[in-house]
């Protein structure tokens, strides 16, 4: 496995935690691919241009651990992570699609799972 691809694709998530990105329209654009959408873990979907407010997508407190990928492809890797959600006192297991295009690792697909 590459760690250093390993390394970048975690933090790229860490990046979706932040509020820099979080609260940034254009932030989370440079992030996400145009094909992105999300079942996020109360099961709601979610597409990357549909409307949101001026403010992002809001500010969270979350713990990402076991951060792990699996190549699928060249251009293709699987992560996946549990995050820990301070606020909610919640665990949740999280897999994510990233594709490398235009020179750069672009989020494609995300699913959030809570778990006991």
């Amino acid at each position: 496995m590459d760690e250093t691809l390993k390394t970048r694709l975690q933090n790229l998530e860490e990046q979706l935690l932040t509020s820099r990105v979080r609260l940034s329209r254009q932030a989370l654009r440079e992030i996400l691919a145009e094909e992105f959408f999300e079942i996020g873990s109360s099961g709601r979907i979610l597409y990357r241009d549909e409307p949101i407010s001026e403010d992002g997508i809001g500010e969270v407190q979350m713990e990402l651990s076991d951060f792990s990928i699996q190549e699928l492809s060249e251009d293709i890797v699987l992560a996946t992570y549990r995050i820990f959600n301070v606020t909610e006192n919640q665990y949740s297991l999280r897999s994510s699609i990233w594709k490398y295009t235009d020179n750069r690792w672009r989020l494609v697909f995300h699913q959030g799972t809570k778990c006991i």
